[in-house]
């Protein structure tokens, strides 16, 4: 369909290319105005409407500056997500530095990782004994003592 355009760098009317369309490039007449429109939706053909007709177009030229936009728009992207890998990669080094592997870095990290799992541990039995905590019970205490007296103050108005 854009070879019509192309070749012919003419302007047509829907009842045109839909006559042309079958005769020079084997499109189907019923898909014609179908893939007319895709290509004006896509932006590769414009439409304008004058008085109660509707024209269309497409030169090379348009499609030529669209595809160096394109690439413009991909090269610059490209530029900046290489700047992007070079920082990281520059990040990466430095953040290596003082942590290479020795055997003193293997030690500690291992009394890190058993220190961690003890802290678990002793977490576990504090929870487990958590109802013998004495601040806890005091706690329990007082609410049950504030329950039973506010229970004892409504029953005695009640009677």
């Amino acid at each position: 369909m854009m070879e019509i355009f192309f070749e012919t760098k003419d302007v047509f009317q829907l009842k045109d290319i839909e006559k042309i369309a079958p005769k020079e490039k084997g499109i189907t007449s019923m898909s014609v105005k179908e893939i007319l429109q895709s290509l004006v939706d896509d932006g590769m053909v414009d439409t304008d409407r004058i008085g109660t007709s509707n024209y269309f177009w497409a030169f090379p030229s348009k499609a030529l500056h669209a595809r160096k936009r394109k690439l413009e728009e991909l090269q610059s992207q490209l530029a900046e997500s290489s700047q992007k890998k070079e920082a990281l990669q520059r990040s990466i080094e430095k953040s290596k530095i003082g942590r290479e592997d020795t055997a003193e870095r293997a030690t500690l990290t291992e009394e890190l990782a058993a220190l961690r799992q003890k802290k678990e541990q002793l977490k576990a039995e504090i929870d487990k004994y958590r109802e013998c905590d004495p601040d806890v019970v005091e706690e329990m205490r007082k609410s049950i003592l504030f329950k039973v007296n506010f229970f004892m103050e409504n029953v005695c108005t009640f009677f």
